[in-house]
């Protein structure tokens, strides 16, 4: 029967028998790897709940497909070492003359696992886009727009695809990794005949009631950063700095507050200030204004009572 089969196709398709056997151990591979990821992602998919988990493996099993996939069919179709290393060596010319664009994203994949630069869940800014890593792969890695037209880094609900060369042309930023708190700073303004000094006692009260707890966490994780990277800082306490500008005295809160939660921080900040200075008669809010004043001798000055 097997015989019948090969000299069918090597007679109307022009097949050699050994051709015809490749095919069919490529087809039985190809298969048999399916086969065996399916059955390891479901394995993932009941053993992991996290979502960051599930990603992990899930690329982890991918991955491993595709290398076993391309082990298996060089072995099926490359005879001999001479002819892999010619093979090998005309294909990694092409590549690097027809395809350097993909090549550079592979090799962006490859530091980015490596190196680690950012990882999935961190958030980051390249380019000028900024965002939250949701994927990556070998040619791209995506993120979770944030900012552009929405204030305070939160997200625009669009998904950008950025390829994985961009790493070796731009610099990134990344919110979380090393020194995972980030400075943040509110600004407010008080006339100058207001009681400054109690409007900046209270500024500090409620920014310390605010951020106290995050700067006892972020001690923690800048002692586990200096490990790494050179990251020193003297004081990690909420401070409130003064200034002085044209129509008014300003007063700068600045403090530690989670990438993600910096404008739930500000909201609440902002809501305690407003309903605090709204108890005190002598704090009074400076914006710009003009002050129009009339010299009695001047005829704009005058004032006639009108006839009766």
């Amino acid at each position: 029967m097997t015989e019948e089969i090969i000299n069918y196709f090597q007679e109307y398709w022009q097949l050699s028998p050994e051709l015809q056997y490749k095919i069919f151990y490529t087809v039985v591979s190809v298969l048999a790897l399916v086969l065996l990821k399916i059955i390891a992602l479901k394995i993932v998919f009941k053993r992991f709940q996290q979502v960051k988990d599930r990603y992990f493996w899930k690329n982890s099993v991918n991955n491993t497909y595709y290398f076993l996939l391309l082990v298996f069919l060089f072995n099926i179709w490359v005879e001999q070492v001479e002819s892999l290393a010619t093979l090998v060596g005309l294909v990694g010319a092409g590549l690097v003359i027809a395809l350097q664009a993909p090549v550079m994203n592979v090799a962006g994949w490859i530091f980015i696992v490596i190196r680690k630069p950012f990882d999935v869940g961190d958030r980051i800014e390249i380019n000028g886009v900024a965002g939250d890593v949701i994927d990556i792969r070998f040619f791209q890695f995506t993120i979770n727009e944030i900012g552009n037209w929405v204030a305070a880094d939160q997200s625009t609900g669009r998904i950008i695809h950025i390829p994985n060369g961009e790493i070796f042309k731009a610099s990134q930023a990344n919110y979380d990794q090393g020194f995972s708190h980030v400075w943040d700073e509110i600004s407010l303004r008080v006339t100058f005949d207001s009681d400054w000094k109690k409007a900046k006692e209270l500024c500090e009260k409620i920014v310390n009631e605010h951020a106290e707890e995050l700067s006892f966490s972020a001690k923690r994780k800048l002692l586990e950063a200096s490990k790494k990277f050179m990251i020193f800082y003297s004081n990690l306490t909420p401070f409130v700095y003064t200034s002085v500008e044209d129509y008014g005295i300003k007063l700068t809160m600045r403090y530690l507050t989670l990438p993600k939660k910096r404008r739930v921080a500000q909201h609440e900040i902002w809501e305690d200030i407003l309903e605090t200075f709204q108890k005190y008669p002598d704090i009074h809010y400076a914006y710009p204004s003009q002050r129009i004043y009339f010299d009695s001798q001047t005829e704009l000055g005058k004032h006639e009572n009108p006839k009766k």
